[in-house]
């Protein structure tokens, strides 16, 4: 087996990020060049259509959000709408299954915790290789015999 990664470590999908971010500047740029070069639109269309790019924009950086950080006491999942904080001892298992959208976390009260911070999506590798470290840690940090 590798080495384990430092902690602390954070996961996220990088290439996804920066094509949230990325797309999301972007639109913000044009959609407030649009509202200055029309000569017909009054100061308040001018800010809604500058106000429409912001809100754009901030869609965006909110689905970018989901990351992994693991530490000495734990691991903090950050998912869209959501933050979790778990004791390495509440992991049970770490999958990330052929055709599965994101990395599930098995915990110990028999449910399981979705943890978007690494994904397949554009850079499987990465996530695979994400995932094996998550894993790695989970079981060099779990007290085994339970």
């Amino acid at each position: 087996m590798s080495e384990l990664p430092a902690l602390p470590v954070t996961f996220r999908p990088k290439r996804t990020r920066a094509v949230l971010l990325g797309a999301g500047a972007v639109i913000f740029v044009v959609i407030t060049v649009i509202a200055f070069l029309l000569p017909k639109l009054s100061p308040g269309e001018r800010a809604s259509f500058v106000f429409t790019g912001v809100l754009l924009f901030g869609v965006l950086l909110v689905l970018s959000r989901p990351k992994v950080v693991a530490d000495d006491s734990g691991v903090s999942v950050v998912n869209i709408a959501t933050s979790r904080r778990l004791a390495w001892a509440e992991i049970v298992q770490v999958t990330l299954r052929p055709g599965d959208p994101w990395v599930f976390l098995n915990l110990s009260d028999g449910t399981s915790l979705p943890a978007l911070g690494i994904q397949p999506g554009i850079a499987r590798e990465q996530a695979v290789a994400d995932a094996k470290a998550l894993r790695a840690l989970v079981d060099a940090r779990t007290p085994q015999g339970d």
